[in-house]
C-alpha cells in the first residue's frame, strides 16, 4: 500500500483535531486523507482532490473502510477554489499540497512516468487531458526540446539529449519508456551514465512537469489555498524537487513580507533516516508550512 511521507510532522504541523473542515487538495491514494480523517474526528469533514481518476477511486475505497465524512472530487489542485465553492464552503482549517508524482502512478507501467517500467510515452496525471510525453517527444523542435529538459530538469545534457531525440525519430517513432531511457543512455557521456542518478532521471521529469504544467499549476495553486484559510489555518506543502520547492519558498516569504502570514517551518522539515529506509520515495521530501494572520 501507498506509504505518505511526512506523516507524523504534516498531522502535527496542521494542528488538527475534532471538527475540523480540511482540504487535501493533492489527494492521491489517500494515505494522508486516511491519517487527517482519523485527526478530524468526530464532527470533522475532508475534501479530497485529484486530478487522476484511478487515484480518486483508490481513495474512496481506502477512506470508506474508516467512515467520517468526506467529499473525493476530480480536480486539479489549481482549481481547488472551484471544488470548494461547490461545497459551499468559503474557509477551511487546513490545507495539504503534496506536490508531483505518486508512487502507485510510478508502479504502473502503462502510465508512462517511469523509465524502469516499460509502457507507453504517456505522463499525463489527468487522462481526459489529451497532451501526452510523446506528442512532445515526436512533435517539440530541437530548441524547445532543450528547453524544457534544462527548464523544468536542469539537464546539463539538454542539448545532447535533445539532438539525439529529433535524430531518432527521423527514423522511427519514439513510442515507449525503454526506448526513451536507452535513447537518452546513448546520447550522454558514458562518466555520466555511471552517476548515482540515472541519465533519464531529469529528462523523465521534464517531461512529466511539461506534460501536465505542474509548476504553473502550483504558482496558481498557492494563493488560492491561502485565499481559503480561515485566521489561524495552516497550509502545509510537501515538494520533491529544487523548483517547486523554490516556487513554495517564494509564496511563503512574499506572505510573511505583506503580514498576512507566519512561516512556521523556518527550515524545510526533512524525512528522518529512518523513514527513507522504510520508504526510499520520501527521501527528497521537503514539508513548509505557513499559517494565515
Amino acid at each position: 500500500m501507498h506509504k505518505p511521507v511526512l506523516i507524523e510532522s504534516v498531522l502535527s504541523h496542521l494542528k488538527l483535531k475534532a471538527g475540523l473542515i480540511v482540504l487535501d487538495a493533492t489527494i492521491g491514494s489517500g494515505g494522508h486523507g486516511e491519517a487527517i480523517l482519523k485527526a478530524i474526528a468526530p464532527g470533522g469533514f475532508l475534501i479530497g482532490l485529484d486530478q487522476d481518476e484511478e487515484a480518486i477511486r483508490r481513495s474512496k475505497e481506502r477512506l470508506e473502510k474508516i467512515g467520517g465524512r468526506f467529499s473525493l472530487q476530480h480536480f486539479n489542485f489549481r482549481d481547488l477554489d472551484l471544488a470548494v465553492s461547490a461545497l459551499h464552503i468559503r474557509y477551511v482549517h487546513a490545507v495539504l499540497l503534496d506536490i508531483g508524482v505518486s508512487s502507485d502512478q510510478l508502479e504502473e507501467g502503462k502510465r508512462g512516468f517511469s523509465f524502469q517500467k516499460e509502457g507507453p510515452l504517456d505522463m499525463r496525471m489527468d487522462l481526459t487531458k489529451e497532451l501526452t510525453a510523446e506528442h512532445l517527444v515526436m512533435g517539440l523542435s530541437l530548441k524547445e526540446l532543450t528547453s524544457i529538459f534544462r527548464q523544468f530538469g536542469e539537464e546539463r545534457y539538454a542539448g545532447k539529449i535533445a539532438q539525439a531525440i529529433v535524430t531518432r525519430r527521423q527514423q522511427a517513432p519514439i513510442k515507449t519508456t525503454t526506448a526513451l531511457k536507452t535513447l537518452i543512455e546513448r546520447a550522454v557521456p558514458q562518466k555520466y551514465r555511471a552517476g548515482k542518478i540515472h541519465p533519464a532521471t531529469r529528462v523523465f521529469q521534464a517531461l512529466r512537469i511539461a506534460v501536465n504544467d505542474e509548476l504553473e499549476a502550483l504558482r496558481e495553486a498557492l494563493p488560492k489555498a491561502f485565499d481559503h484559510l480561515e485566521s489561524g489555518g495552516r497550509l502545509a506543502v510537501i515538494s520533491f524537487q529544487s523548483l517547486e520547492d523554490r516556487i513554495v519558498k517564494q509564496f511563503f516569504v512574499k506572505q510573511k513580507t505583506l503580514g498576512t502570514g507566519t512561516i512556521v517551518t523556518k527550515k524545510p522539515i526533512r524525512p528522518t533516516d529512518q523513514e527513507i529506509e522504510e520508504n526510499l520515495r520520501s527521501r527528497s521530501a521537503k514539508l513548509r508550512v505557513l499559517e494565515r494572520n
